[in-house]
């Protein structure tokens, strides 16, 4: 076990966020207690000159831990909250066996989070049906498709993405299929996939963050997007 003192965690962040939705359910998987203030989108907070200090991109989540300076960047603070407090299973001390579990940490962000918020979610929930070109967000499954097939591989033989244990690397991985499940798309055929999800969604901490509200961000006009 990694464990060391728990001390006072804040963290500043929409629930509506899935960034915030991955470090929520990191800290509670981890049983850390935790203070949030709603920040972002129409919560305001994030262009105040106490908040810049804090995080200069005016962007969420930033956390702090006790007197320890502004943390910003979702993946930092993830790693930052696994190398502080998490047990050897879920983020461990081996270099060589930490990367590992590291490789499908980053993977999972960079080809499965980064492809589906802004080029999917974005396009479906974000924007105004009349401004929605199906021919696009088409596309853009495509070309997520090919790495959802990857982890569907991956899950026919492991429990979880790193293998038979839950790491971090679940976490930037399914913090966003419940979006990715729940909004109006054509989805691919993908067991293994589905069979993870649900995997995911009986976890107590997974129900409480991720699967969370986000009708906030819906644009249903032809309104201009903003945050």
């Amino acid at each position: 076990m990694n464990i060391k003192t728990k001390s006072a965690i804040k963290i500043w962040g929409r629930l509506s966020s899935s960034n915030v939705q991955a470090v929520l359910w990191c800290l509670a998987e981890l049983n850390l207690p935790f203070e949030r203030i709603n920040a972002g989108y129409i919560h305001g907070v994030v262009e105040s000159p106490e908040y810049l200090a804090m995080n200069p991109n005016g962007l969420v989540p930033t956390l702090i831990d006790g007197d320890g300076p502004p943390l910003f960047e979702t993946g930092a603070i993830l790693r930052y909250l696994a190398g502080q407090y998490a047990p050897e299973s879920f983020w461990p001390t081996d270099a060589m066996q930490r990367a590992q579990t590291d490789k499908w940490t980053e993977w999972a962000k960079i080809n499965i989070a980064l492809k589906f918020t802004a080029p999917v979610f974005w396009l479906v929930v974000r924007t105004a049906p009349s401004r929605q070109n199906p021919e696009t967000i088409a596309a853009n499954l495509k070309i997520l498709e090919k790495y959802l097939r990857i982890a569907d591989d991956r899950l026919g033989t492991h429990q979880y993405l790193a293998g038979s244990d839950f790491t971090l690397a679940d976490i930037q991985m399914g913090h966003c299929l419940y979006r990715y499940y729940d909004i109006a798309i054509e989805r691919p055929d993908l067991p293994n996939l589905r069979r993870y999800f649900d995997r995911l969604s009986s976890r107590p901490a997974y129900q409480k963050y991720v699967k969370a509200d986000y009708e906030e961000l819906r644009v249903t006009s032809d309104q201009i997007e903003v945050g």
